[in-house]
């Protein structure tokens, strides 16, 4: 049935006893609730309308770039930068860092790799970025004089 059609009990401006009724008479309300002469589409109710404009929530997509190291005054540690961007629909709320820094020889070969785990910079908001600087050190008897480190290794678990 198209959406302007009369309803049956109001066909041709006719009373449910066949008689004429006049324009501006309006029909009785039907006993199910439904308006008359009206859909939900030319007059949406305060809910749908709410619940057709939220779109379902999408979770976290948390992506981050290389890192950005930086010189300290020991040969040990680094200073090392992070950029955080949350593409997702909902907030990061936790999560951690592991880098993976690289102790490097006096003639460049890479004798180690050593781990160490921090703590994501959160919350990081839905379409938002931060940055967040580390100081990432390894014990100092892993790099005797003329070696230094390189963090390379980035890997992150967020929630």
């Amino acid at each position: 049935m198209p959406l302007d059609a009369p309803t049956p009990s109001s066909a041709a401006g006719k009373s449910p006893d066949g008689e004429g009724t006049s324009a501006s008479t309006p029909a009785a309300p039907s006993p199910t609730g439904a308006k008359s002469g009206r859909s939900s589409a030319h007059s949406p109710s305060p809910t749908s309308t709410a619940a057709s404009t939220t779109a379902p929530s999408t979770p976290a997509a948390l992506s981050w770039g290389a890192p950005a190291r930086k010189a300290t005054a020991h040969r040990w540690c680094e200073d090392v930068t992070l950029a955080f961007r949350n593409s997702g629909g909902t907030a990061v709320r936790s999560g951690t860092v592991t880098f993976g820094t690289h102790i490097i020889g006096a003639l460049g070969i890479d004798w180690a790799t050593i781990e160490s785990t921090e703590q994501l910079p959160v919350p990081i908001a839905t379409h938002g970025h931060t940055d967040k600087t580390w100081t990432v050190c390894v014990d100092a008897w892993r790099v005797p004089l003329g070696m230094h480190i390189e963090t390379r290794d980035v890997s992150v678990e967020w929630q």
